[in-house]
């Protein structure tokens, strides 16, 4: 076994690019993983005796779930809630976008709920061709709404982690308006 020296500590430590790569093949995994879960419940035909109509007024199927009481309408709105909920945050983390600056938190959010309303709205079209299975315009506002208040939540604390993870911002000498300013301007110009 060989013994590292005070300074070999530091050079086997990984490096922040090597930090992001993991992240970003955690993420794939998982969200491979997370979609396979989605479509086998999503896509799989029910063996029922009847089908509900397709609903294709928004808010309906809610009020409809509100009907079965509190804790019904609860559950079945957590389930639509909870459905693609975790794409808010790997959809973040697959495509490496966890940059601090605010114009990028607003950019994060909209390209992931516009993925989110893209998944949902794909499931939809593809569960009309799926014997028992119906169009519901509420699955797409539910599942819509779960992935962004998922994104919402926990895409700030992991831009935070992350941040803190790679240690103090390097800060750079002031340099003066180009190096080369000097030489340039003793160079006689034709216009």
């Amino acid at each position: 076994m060989q013994r590292l020296k005070a300074g070999d500590s530091a050079a086997s430590a990984p490096t922040a690019q090597t930090i992001r790569f993991r992240l970003r093949l955690a993420g794939w995994v998982l969200l491979t993983a997370h979609l396979v879960l989605v479509g086998w419940l999503t896509l799989r035909p029910l063996d029922v005796p009847w089908a509900a109509a397709a609903n294709l007024t928004p808010l309906e199927g809610i009020k409809a779930d509100l009907a079965y009481g509190p804790l019904g309408g609860a559950r079945r709105i957590g389930e639509g809630l909870a459905l693609l909920a975790p794409l808010g945050v790997l959809l973040p983390l697959v495509g490496g976008r966890l940059a601090p600056s605010p114009l990028a938190a607003w950019s994060s959010l909209a390209r992931t709920a516009a993925a989110a309303v893209l998944f949902s709205v794909s499931i939809e079209m593809l569960q009309s061709a799926i014997p028992g299975r119906v169009v519901d315009v509420d699955s797409v506002l539910l599942s819509t709404a779960g992935v962004v208040l998922a994104h919402v939540t926990f895409v700030p604390a992991l831009r935070s982690r992350i941040r803190r993870s790679q240690g103090p911002t390097p800060r750079i000498t002031r340099v003066g308006l180009g190096p080369w300013t000097e030489v340039l301007s003793a160079v006689p110009r034709e216009y």
